[in-house]
């Protein structure tokens, strides 16, 4: 990854990132410090050069195909080191648009179809900045037993947790998967849901337009009302 140290936060190299991931601790917590529980510099933070190179390297560290604009992880961090300046400047005055997401179809075991969604790795970077800076905010509130979609568990960890909850006593299990959940989340429940802790308005209104980004399927753009795509990473 290019050297640049310009307070613009163009992405380092990563020879540097052992000495970055630490510098990223120390500003990250200096910045929640600064902030306080009121969060008047949450999106600040997000868009912080360290958060946003660590996010760029954890996208890249995941892989992934382009999304709806063919851009590769490769080919995405020239992009950003000569336009990030642009992008978080639109991302402040609220005039940053997200790219559909594109659809995918991946066969399930029962012979039907898991719907998921590509974003651009752009957006993928940006939603993974955000993602960095809203889990301490989110992590302290859930459950002890839950265990998709966060960091440092994993499905090792589930299996020892209901080892330990059978140890204790317990015999009966439910298993149950909510008939497409994720495609019929109400939009308007999960943003009040969020401004609960969410203090930060803009950023409140930007995963608003990512929730509102719409899906493109066989090159066309379908609005998206209801429901949060899977599969960006």
């Amino acid at each position: 990854m290019a050297e640049n140290t310009k307070s613009s936060g163009c992405l380092q190299r990563d020879s540097a990132e052992h000495e970055g991931y630490a510098k990223a601790h120390r500003s990250f917590n200096l910045i929640w410090k600064e902030r306080g529980s009121a969060q008047p510099k949450l999106l600040e933070a997000i868009l912080h050069k360290d958060n946003f190179n660590r996010a760029y390297k954890r996208v890249k560290a995941n892989k992934g195909a382009p999304g709806v604009d063919g851009m590769t992880i490769e080919e995405a961090l020239p992009y950003l080191q000569e336009h990030q300046q642009e992008l978080t400047t639109r991302i402040y005055r609220g005039k940053y648009t997200p790219s559909p997401v594109r659809r995918v179809e991946i066969p399930k075991p029962d012979g039907g179809v898991r719907k998921l969604g590509i974003p651009t790795v752009i957006d993928r970077t940006l939603q993974q900045a955000i993602t960095q800076q809203l889990a301490p905010i989110y992590e302290p509130l859930f459950a002890d037993g839950s265990y998709g979609y966060r960091p440092n568990r994993d499905a090792k960890g589930a299996i020892l947790k209901v080892k330990e909850y059978a140890e204790q006593g317990y015999t009966y299990a439910v298993v149950l998967d909510l008939s497409k959940y994720f495609d019929t989340i109400n939009h308007e429940i999960l943003i009040n849901l969020l401004r609960k802790n969410v203090k930060d308005e803009r950023v409140v209104q930007l995963i608003k337009r990512y929730l509102k980004s719409g899906v493109m399927e066989n090159g066309v753009v379908i609005k998206t009302e209801e429901g949060s795509p899977q599969g960006g990473n």
